[in-house]
């Protein structure tokens, strides 16, 4: 079997994915242009997301769509919560098989939220005066 590259998509991830997905449906009056695969699409995901290269500098040779349909699928299931599910789709996996290694793991506030919060500041006051003495 050959080694998959890291923004392949195995079947096994696929398989994975694939229920998380929210599924469009094609109208059947205005059709328009085919949908990407979500498979491609999430490749093209990947591929811009590992090598750090513009959105719009996607190659078309790689069959993974245009730089904007990749980043437009991404916002779509952003908004969706498909990133959120698969998370935790995949922790849990993970934790099944006793596969996750927290000796390295850090928490910071972008991922757990302090309920609590701190004191917050008061009110600045203003340095401005009051209205000018009229002089009329």
């Amino acid at each position: 079997m050959a080694k998959l590259k890291p923004w392949e998509v195995s079947d096994e991830l696929r398989a994975v994915i694939e229920p998380l997905v929210p599924q469009r449906q094609r109208r059947f009056r205005h059709p328009g242009r085919k949908r990407l695969d979500d498979r491609l699409a999430l490749q093209g995901i990947l591929f811009v997301l590992h090598t750090g290269i513009a959105w719009e500098h996607l190659p078309q040779e790689l069959g993974y769509g245009s730089g904007m349909t990749c980043w437009r699928r991404l916002a779509e299931w952003n908004a969706s919560g498909v990133w959120q599910r698969l998370h935790e789709v995949l922790l849990d996996r993970l934790r099944a098989a006793d596969a996750l290694d927290f000796s390295r793991a850090a928490v910071d506030s972008s991922q757990i939220r302090a309920l609590k919060g701190g004191r917050r500041p008061a009110r600045p006051r203003s340095i401005e005066g009051g209205p000018a003495a009229s002089i009329t």
